[in-house]
């Protein structure tokens, strides 16, 4: 009796063994179903194809993991071992757009994009919310011809006549990396950039934008990926105008036969020319003139021209910053950063860095000068930038100068603008500008209206008569106006450097994040008017165009005078 009993007990046991079995089999495999159709959903949420980058010589390819299809494998791997062997045997090569200085580099990018497919569970949880952060935010960006951006990186050596531009186009265009022995920088996002290498770094940065569509219908705004001001640097000096105009020319032809551009006749089109709006404003066709015409064709006047330094007189460029020597990859370098130029001690009451321009009768460099060598001792520190020297050249030296500061002085150059301007800030030295175009009717989206925040205005025409004396207009301020003023400063950092293009900032928005709302907002604009059926070719009186932008009327103002054209 016991064994049967015994018997019936193990059969009941089995029975609901298999049957939990069976139950727990079910689940899962269900669950594993769910989860390979939530993926399909979302890869179809945001684009019906993966994002891919419409870069030259990668072509689209269906993947399961956009991100994986974006980085990684097939043609994408055959190119850049292409490239870097294309480097070992000619060192004259930049590794294509993305400028990789190695393969080694290539295998980091490999580890971090591994690390983002790791998080794929926790953005297929998000889906929804990312679909429609990129509501209104997506940008298309034109597959160009290679002989309009890697073609020229590929031949750096021809981009100078002056210096070798190879090694400035390393690292996705942040140009090498800079050593902190002497303790000036921080250990980790420096590089010795150069000041117009900003269309190659601004495409690597767009390249990691997070809502990137291979559907133009869907975009709020396209990208035409023309690095401009290295094609122009070829051509500025000597060169016939065929040659200067050559690729202009032709992208604009190229751009008017694509649908996206008949949508609104490229007013929802912008570009970025990482050099001066005057390289880009020839006005004549005689071969010893200035620059190309780009920015005076008529499709180019239809389109958001971003620049270093925009024109006053004209609506069709916006400016934006100029690089510095900071590229951070996280917050928190940016954070650590700012807290440690808040903490410096600053020696000199104001500085000043740069050279004489005796030939440029305006110029109030020279009364600079002398105004920083007649002060007593500990009020101004001059690195003057003599013919020959390079000491000016060396971004410790001028890092250095603006962190023992207190006030860096900004005069105009060549031009309105100085990327001076832009280290000054990074090292928390307050700016004081001289002319309205340096800075103030310049960068509107990125640096405050009210500029008495930050920056201290001396008109140019008051030092050149001598009734302004420098030291004593900053040493009546006071010092609870100048910790405001410096904390002020601080804060612009993050808006006003360009993060490494390897990486994204998460709560922080930089200059390239400003840029691009700048532009939405922008194009919008123009959208809207062209519903109501407004005249979007501009107001009347182009010459003011700084005005309407800076204070939104055209009526009287002090600052007339700086604006006359000659």
């Amino acid at each position: 009796m016991v064994g049967k009993n015994s018997k019936k007990i193990w059969y009941f046991i089995l029975s609901s063994s298999f049957l939990w079995f069976l139950l727990v089999y079910f689940y899962y495999s269900g669950t594993k179903i769910d989860k390979t159709q939530l993926r399909n959903n979302f890869v179809g949420t945001h684009e019906s194809k993966s994002v891919q980058v419409h870069e030259n010589r990668i072509k689209e390819k269906k993947s399961d993991n956009p991100i994986e299809n974006f980085f990684i494998g097939g043609d994408w791997d055959r190119y850049i071992n292409e490239i870097i062997s294309e480097e070992s045997h000619n060192n004259n090569s930049i590794n294509g757009s993305f400028g990789l200085d190695s393969k080694n580099n290539y295998e980091v990018e490999k580890k971090v994009d591994s690390e983002v497919v790791t998080n794929e569970e926790q953005e297929i949880s998000n889906s929804d919310s990312d679909s429609d952060s990129c509501s209104g935010r997506y940008i298309y960006v034109h597959d160009l011809p290679s002989e309009y951006n890697q073609d020229l990186l590929k031949n750096c050596l021809s981009l100078s006549e002056w210096s070798n531009m190879c090694s400035s186009l390393s690292n996705f265009g942040l140009g090498p990396k800079l050593r902190n022995s002497d303790r000036i920088f921080s250990n980790s996002g420096w590089f010795e950039t150069n000041q117009f290498t900003l269309e190659v770094i601004f495409h690597n940065r767009m390249k990691q934008y997070n809502c990137l569509t291979n559907d133009s219908s869907l975009a709020s705004a396209i990208f035409v990926p023309y690095y401009a001001g290295l094609d122009v640097s070829r051509y500025l000096w000597n060169s016939h105008t065929s040659l200067k105009d050559y690729y202009s020319l032709n992208l604009v032809k190229w751009l008017r036969e694509k649908p996206e551009w008949k949508r609104m006749d490229g007013r929802d089109h912008f570009l970025v020319a990482g050099r001066i709006t005057w390289d880009f404003r020839r006005l004549s066709d005689s071969n010893s003139d200035w620059g190309n015409k780009l920015m005076l064709l008529p499709e180019s006047r239809n389109m958001t021209l971003l620049t270093i330094e925009a024109s006053p007189w004209h609506q069709n460029d916006f400016a934006i910053p100029y690089p510095t020597y900071f590229h951070p990859s996280s917050d928190n370098q940016l954070i650590q950063w700012q807290n440690r130029v808040r903490k410096i001690k600053r020696r000199f009451l104001f500085s000043f860095v740069g050279a004489p321009r005796p030939n440029m009768t305006d110029s109030i460099r020279g009364e600079i000068i002398s105004q920083c060598q007649a002060t007593r001792s500990r009020k101004c520190k001059l690195l003057q930038c003599a013919s020959g020297s390079n000491k000016c050249y060396k971004p410790v030296n001028v890092m250095r100068i603006f962190q023992s500061s207190t006030f860096c002085l900004q005069p105009s150059g060549d031009s309105y603008t100085r990327r001076s301007a832009f280290d000054s800030i990074l090292s928390g030295c307050i700016p004081v500008f001289f002319h309205p175009g340096s800075a103030y009717v310049q960068y509107l989206w990125h640096l405050p209206k009210d500029y008495t925040k930050y920056s201290v205005f001396i008109p140019a025409n008051e030092v050149k008569n001598g009734s302004a004396n420098i030291e004593r207009i900053l040493s009546r301020i006071t010092k609870s106006k100048i910790a405001s003023m410096r904390e002020q400063v601080i804060n612009l950092i993050p808006g006003i450097v360009y993060a490494d293009p390897r990486s994204n900032l998460e709560n922080l928005e930089d200059a390239f994040d400003i840029t691009i709302e700048g532009v939405f907002e922008r194009v919008d604009k123009i959208r809207s008017e062209i519903r109501e059926g407004k005249n979007v070719n501009g107001f009347v009186g182009e010459e003011f165009s700084w005005k309407k932008r800076f204070f939104g009327t055209i009526g009287e103002h002090e600052w007339d005078h700086f604006f006359v054209k000659h």
